[in-house]
Order: C-alpha cells, then sequence, then structure tokens
C-alpha cells in the first residue's frame, strides 16, 4: 500500500506592512511547521508596490511549497475604513496569487482561528502561541507574531477540514448503536 502524500497548507495573516505566513505538512494527524516569518514591507513604499510585492512573495512561497490547501485570515472589522480598504487590498492580491495558481481559498476569521488552537474565541496572541508551541513543537519565538498568526491559521485549516474522529459509513441511532458498531472500543466498568 503506499502511502499518502502529506498535505501542505499555506496559511497568511494579511497585512499591508507586516504580512505573516506559516507552512504546515499535515501527515495523517500529524503536523509539522515547515516554514513561518514574515514578509516587512517599507510604510513609505508606495501602496501599490507593496501590493505587488504581497502578491509575488505568495506567489514564491506557493511555487517553493507546493501547498494543497490556502487559508487566510479574514479582516477584522474595525473602525478606521482606511485601514480595512489596506488591508482587503493585501487579502485581495494573496488570495489573486492562490487562485492564479489553482489552490482553493479558505477564510477564517481571527476569532475562529482562536477558537481552533485555543479552545477560546477570545484568546491572546500569546495564548494563541503557546499552543502552537505544543502542536508543532516550536522553540523559536518569531520576531513578529504575525508568523504565528498565519501559523494558527494553516492549523486551524487542518482541524476544520478534517476530523480526529473516523467517519462512520452508516448513521447511529442512539448510544446502542454505537456500542454495536464500536464493541472493541467499548470496556466494562
Amino acid at each position: 500500500m503506499s502511502q499518502k502524500a502529506p498535505k501542505i497548507i499555506l496559511g497568511i495573516d494579511p497585512g499591508t506592512i507586516v504580512m505573516g505566513y506559516g507552512i504546515v505538512a499535515v501527515n495523517g494527524q500529524q503536523i509539522s511547521l515547515l516554514h513561518m516569518n514574515v514578509l516587512k514591507l517599507n510604510a513609505k513604499k508606495d501602496q501599490h508596490i507593496r501590493l505587488e510585492l504581497i502578491h509575488r512573495r505568495v506567489c514564491e512561497l506557493i511555487r517553493e511549497f507546493q501547498p494543497t490547501s490556502f487559508a487566510i485570515e479574514a479582516p477584522f472589522f474595525g473602525k478606521n475604513v482606511q485601514s480595512m480598504l489596506k488591508l482587503g487590498r493585501a487579502q485581495g492580491v494573496a488570495i489573486a496569487a492562490a487562485i492564479q495558481a489553482g489552490l482553493e481559498v479558505s477564510e477564517y476569521s481571527p476569532k475562529k482561528v482562536k477558537q481552533s488552537i485555543t479552545g477560546n474565541g477570545n484568546a491572546d496572541k500569546e495564548q494563541v502561541w503557546q499552543m502552537l508551541q505544543r502542536i508543532v513543537t516550536i522553540t523559536e519565538i518569531p520576531d513578529y507574531l504575525d508568523a504565528s498568526d498565519a501559523l494558527a491559521v494553516a492549523i486551524c485549516h487542518h482541524y476544520q477540514t478534517s476530523s480526529a474522529l473516523p467517519v462512520a459509513n452508516t448513521k447511529l441511532k442512539g448510544w446502542e448503536g454505537f456500542i454495536k458498531q464500536n464493541a472493541s472500543r467499548v470496556r466494562g466498568l
């Protein structure tokens, strides 16, 4: 029997000054960190040049790591309309790069990402980072938490698109049906 190729997920935390990215390989339930970093952009550069640099970097990551999935954090709706527009543009060019490469795009709200990683949709960045260290055994603290946020997006995508529990072929009717189908897993008290 041939072994299934690992699923490679590229996660993006979009930004016009700092864009985080994290790439993981998933083999069964084993998650391995392939790469995480940030693209730092000069705030003094023309915004259109920064968008082009974001697009170029995402295209380079796709060519280098050959992801099978692309996940991006959806913008958080704040009060500053100009910031939202800029963030939306950064997200848009990253998505365009993924679509151009033939990847399906999945978006996750910041709350959904935090909930997937920590179990708490209101967790702070440090709590998310601590859980990520346990999930993929990371020892080095990134210079920017945007990189770990992107890693969280990639892992969130894995959790949202897979199940740790085997899926049964038939619907179960109550506990009796479960016990009959899973007799080997039931222990006497």
